[in-house]
């Protein structure tokens, strides 16, 4: 068998798996810090979780299918197997990386919003009116 299909099929399994395991992970784990960010509307947040994986799936694995070609394009050596798989699946990393980052600093600026449009209350309760002061004398 020729060794860059053989990094084809290494780098595709490790590029696939990796992005299954952080989606779930993501989508696992981010669940509380968007019923957090929809004030508690579960629902709402499961519906985001599953939109928010499901365009992570078809940006990474947009990637991982078009950065396959690139790079290395003859291996002819375990030693440029290794080279190759480096750096394909080492890019592969950071764009997870980069669009997870991407998504948790949207999703804090939503949060955010919604703390500052009224969600705050003050820590007491108002007990009356302050009186108004007499008008100053003129002249």
């Amino acid at each position: 068998m020729d060794l860059t299909v053989v990094t084809y099929v290494i780098y595709l399994a490790l590029s696939i798996g990796l992005t299954v395991w952080v989606a779930r992970t993501l989508s696992r784990s981010g669940n509380v810090f968007l019923a957090d960010v929809f004030k508690g509307n579960e629902r709402l947040a499961d519906s985001v979780s599953h939109l928010l994986v499901v365009g992570f799936y078809l940006v990474n694995l947009g990637f991982v299918s078009l950065w396959l070609r690139s790079g290395d394009s003859h291996v002819d050596s375990v030693r440029t197997i290794f080279t190759a798989l480096s750096t394909k699946v080492g890019t592969v990393l950071l764009v997870l990386g980069v669009l997870h980052l991407c998504n948790v600093f949207v999703l804090n600026r939503i949060r955010r919003r919604g703390l500052m449009d009224g969600e705050q209350r003050p820590p007491v309760q108002p007990r009356g009116l302050t009186p108004m002061a007499p008008p100053l004398p003129q002249g």
